[in-house]
């Protein structure tokens, strides 16, 4: 699990959802780790990375990563921690295996798999009671002022981490805001209401004493330039296609260098 007194400046972060088979799996990783060995943003601590491959790769990847400070995710876990749950994983096995965090909420599991808000709630508590950093995704469907995105956003994480901070089990998150408009989409939202509505969550998981060291970072066709237009205003990004070259991954990483961290604001 993530720890709040490691929290960098930066987060980043890589889902490759199921876009890989396995080999190109893991030789996506090897690159991105040797890559993190050797990037200064990464060994001196400016930004945590972190990679999210498929079920079937955790393993291997985790040996890959063996020596860096790249953080292992997982894309989905069950509410139960064991039982009759045919083609379920459990949070319990993740952190057995090594995974730091895993990814809850995003919208296609919404969209795909009708996950409900009680669903979603039953795995950000098997998340925090098996010492797993929760990545809650979240983001409004149609496009809305930055006042009614932020109302929309915060109030989904009020309804994801009721039930655990009810059973006071309670940690930083990692929240990665995605209008569900701009994934997949050509261009993201504008770097206005980004940074807006990523201040609201930041203010938002700041009035919860129990969420310290949560971080707010930003999804939804997410690419280079952005953390340099934001000015030190974005608190990083959650990568998707665009990181399937490694190359880019280290862009993205060239570009936190250049990032005045002095400007980020709690």
């Amino acid at each position: 699990m993530l720890t709040a007194a490691a929290a960098p400046a930066l987060t980043i972060g890589v889902s490759l959802k199921m876009y890989f088979g396995h080999a190109r799996t893991l030789a996506w990783a090897s690159a991105v780790a040797d890559i993190a060995r050797d990037h200064p943003a990464v060994t001196a601590g400016a930004v945590d990375l972190f990679v999210i491959p498929t079920f079937p790769s955790l393993v291997p990847v985790k040996g890959l990563l063996e020596g860096t400070r790249v953080h292992l995710g997982a894309q989905d876990l069950a509410w139960a921690d064991q039982g009759a749950f045919t083609g379920a994983v459990s949070g319990a096995e993740l952190a057995e295996i090594g995974c730091d965090l895993v990814e809850i909420a995003h919208a296609e599991r919404r969209s795909l798999f009708h996950e409900t808000d009680d669903e979603i709630a039953g795995k950000v508590h098997a998340a925090f009671r098996n010492h797993l950093t929760p990545l809650i995704c979240v983001g409004e469907v149609e496009r809305a002022s930055r006042q009614d995105a932020i109302a929309e956003v915060t109030g989904q994480l009020g309804r994801f981490l009721a039930t655990a901070t009810a059973d006071h089990l309670a940690g930083p998150v990692i929240v990665a805001y995605e209008p569900v408009w701009a994934i997949g989409a050509t261009a993201p939202a504008s770097d206005e209401h980004i940074v807006a509505v990523l201040a609201g969550i930041e203010a938002y998981l700041a009035s919860r004493p129990e969420l310290a060291g949560s971080r707010a970072i930003y999804g939804g066709s997410a690419g280079p330039g952005l953390l340099s237009r934001g000015q030190g205003r974005i608190g990083g990004l959650f990568l998707g296609r665009f990181a399937h070259d490694p190359a880019a991954v280290a862009a993205v990483l060239d570009e936190v260098l250049t990032t005045s961290v002095s400007e980020r604001t709690p």
